[in-house]
């Protein structure tokens, strides 16, 4: 059973915790995670970029000049590609790159990701992640106390999501909606432990 360590919201240690065989305790599927990861960035990607082929760019409605006999290659327009201000060949288009995984594949690979991180030590709980105020000083305190600097902080608490959302390096996310590029991407978990249960009833 993979355990995590417990802690209050002044960064001390107060135990242990179990954590779900079922999602903490897989063998991770590396093939799955890089596939997931994958699937985040395309689906990240904006798609926006546009340039204007030799149809599009103005100028070059003439011949420039005959044919033949002018000693030059012959030329049909101004602003064909291998001219200066003439069209891009293959221009790029705006076009959509996000695609979708098999909700199997999702699973499968989030848990992976969890279990990776329970498996090095790295996921840490909080007894009750909250906060009365929304104070950046204070958050980045107790991550001080817990040697955390590159962090997903899983939790509901809005003031801890307004607290910790100008720390560089830290993100924030609702239990339900975690995803394997942040997780990957962050060197420690912490999660509150209402999260922790919501994780393993969604997830198990």
């Amino acid at each position: 059973m993979p355990k995590a360590n417990l802690y209050n919201m002044t960064g001390k240690q107060i135990g242990e915790v179990e954590l779900s065989e079922a999602v903490f305790g897989i063998e991770p599927n590396v093939s799955v995670m890089h596939d997931a990861v994958k699937n985040h960035l395309a689906n990240c990607r904006q798609g926006t970029q546009s340039a204007l082929t030799r149809a599009e760019v103005s100028g070059g409605g003439r011949k420039p000049w005959r044919q033949k006999g002018t000693g030059h290659a012959r030329q049909g327009s101004t602003r064909a590609p291998q001219w200066t201000h003439g069209g891009i060949v293959f221009a790029p288009k705006p076009r959509d790159y996000s695609y979708t995984l098999n909700k199997k594949v999702r699973r499968l690979a989030l848990k992976s990701a969890l279990s990776a991180k329970a498996a090095s030590g790295d996921v840490l709980v909080v007894d009750k992640l909250e906060m009365g105020e929304i104070k950046t000083k204070t958050f980045a305190g107790f991550l001080s106390a817990v040697e955390s600097k590159k962090a997903l902080v899983v939790t509901a608490c809005p003031n801890v999501v307004k607290s910790a959302r100008n720390i560089p390096g830290v993100v924030t996310s609702p239990a339900n909606l975690i995803n394997v590029y942040d997780i990957v991407n962050a060197n420690q978990v912490i999660i509150d432990q209402g999260a922790l249960a919501v994780i393993e009833e969604v997830f198990a």
